[in-house]
Order: structure tokens, then C-alpha cells, then sequence
């Protein structure tokens, strides 16, 4: 017999401690250049401020945040704790949650006086390449510029009438012998962002899913010219 009065999908909202790490530089002239670092699925926020140091050193201030979804990863050593940024349930609901998570950052740290809003750059790895691509669509005033390594790219890249032109200085890296993405695939993403975008840089590397000393001596270089 059906039921008339079951409802399903209701929804209440909630308030949630989204957590990141911050490094300014002793030695750097206030405001400075932002960097906001966003880790791939299973990492955290330590594994990319790490990677985000050895690229920007003490040039720029570093936020690297840490997405909102815990659970359980297996590693060598038994199980970790590893957080993800979004899955196919609901995700335009997760993408709305890293866009303002993302902007509440830069907006805080720009009224502290530690950075300069105006220049503003993010670094993302795996899962976040994509996401980060969003936001830059979604908020091309926001950035100076966006590295991604290892990702894919937004699947409603020419279908989302919510995307502006994103002109600040791009650079995309993956690997030849990526776990996690094709070579056909790395190919057609390569080939929509060289179409979309004015300011756009990529290179092919010896590499797994993974972001190597190579890569990290490039950004190291692409972002030195920023400073």
C-alpha cells in the first residue's frame, strides 16, 4: 500500500568548523601574495602544506585547507584518516561549500592585513584540479593564477552558464603513466583548457599519480615570476 505522507530528501542546515593551516613568512612584507593549497582524495591539509613550502618558500603566505569529509583510508601502516571534497551525491552542494570556504579564507586574511586580495593564487592536486577549476570559472576576479597537477577538469566546462572567462595565468601538469587518468584523457583536458584559456601552460612528465621533484622545481619557477 503506498504511503502519501512519506517525504524524503528533507533537509536542515547545520553549521560545521571547516579547518585550515596558515604560514606567513617572518621575513615577508605585508600584504603578500596568497597561496591556498587544496589536497587531492584520502590526504589533509598537512600533506599539502608541505608540497605548497617547497614550491613557494618564503615568498608567499600559504593557506592550505582541508576538505570537510572524513573516513577511513588504507595505507601500508592499517588504516588513516584521509578527507575527500565531494562525491556524486549532491555534489553542486559540496562545490558551493569549497567556493565560500575558499572565499571566507581570502576575505579573512585580506581584513587581517596578511594578504593581498589582489593577488591570490591557488594550487590544487588530483580531486582538487577540477574543483579548483570551478571556483576559478565561477570567480575569475578572485585569482592571479591556478596550478593544477595530476586532475581532471570541470565535466560541465562548456555547459555551465554560471562559468566566466578566466584569464589569469594557468599551468597544468600530469604524469605519463598516471593510476588514476588516462593518457587520452589527460589529452582532451589538455586540449579544452589550451582552447579555453588566454593564459595557459602545460607539461607532460615521467610520472604516476603523484607530484614529482620535476614538478616541483617548475611551479617553484612559474611562481617565482608572480613575486
Amino acid at each position: 500500500m503506498a504511503n502519501d505522507n512519506l517525504q524524503t530528501d528533507l533537509a536542515m542546515t547545520a553549521e560545521i568548523n571547516l579547518y585550515y593551516d596558515l604560514y606567513v613568512p617572518e621575513n615577508i612584507t605585508q600584504p603578500a601574495p596568497l597561496l591556498v593549497a587544496v589536497h587531492g582524495y584520502g590526504a589533509h591539509k598537512r600533506y599539502m602544506m608541505r608540497e605548497a613550502r617547497l614550491v613557494a618558500g618564503d615568498n608567499f603566505v600559504i593557506a592550505a585547507i582541508q576538505a570537510p569529509h572524513p573516513h577511513y583510508r588504507r595505507t601500508d601502516d592499517g588504516y588513516r584518516i584521509g578527507y575527500g571534497w565531494l562525491s556524486d551525491q549532491k555534489p553542486e552542494e559540496h562545490i558551493r561549500l569549497h567556493h565560500k570556504f575558499v572565499l571566507d579564507v581570502i576575505e579573512k586574511l585580506a581584513a587581517d592585513g596578511v594578504i593581498d586580495d589582489k593577488r591570490v593564487f591557488m594550487y590544487g592536486f588530483s580531486q582538487a584540479c577540477a574543483l579548483n577549476f570551478r571556483f576559478a570559472f565561477t570567480h575569475p576576479e578572485m585569482l592571479s593564477g591556478i596550478i593544477g597537477v595530476c586532475g581532471g577538469i570541470p565535466g560541465d566546462l562548456e555547459t555551465n552558464e554560471k562559468y566566466k572567462p578566466f584569464t589569469a595565468d594557468t599551468f597544468f601538469l600530469f604524469g605519463d603513466d598516471d593510476e588514476f587518468y588516462t593518457q587520452e584523457q589527460f589529452a582532451g583536458f589538455n586540449e579544452k583548457l589550451g582552447t579555453k584559456l588566454p593564459n595557459y601552460r602545460s607539461k607532460h612528465y615521467t610520472a604516476k599519480h603523484e607530484i614529482t621533484e620535476d614538478m616541483r622545481v617548475d611551479i617553484k619557477d612559474w611562481l617565482t615570476k608572480f613575486i
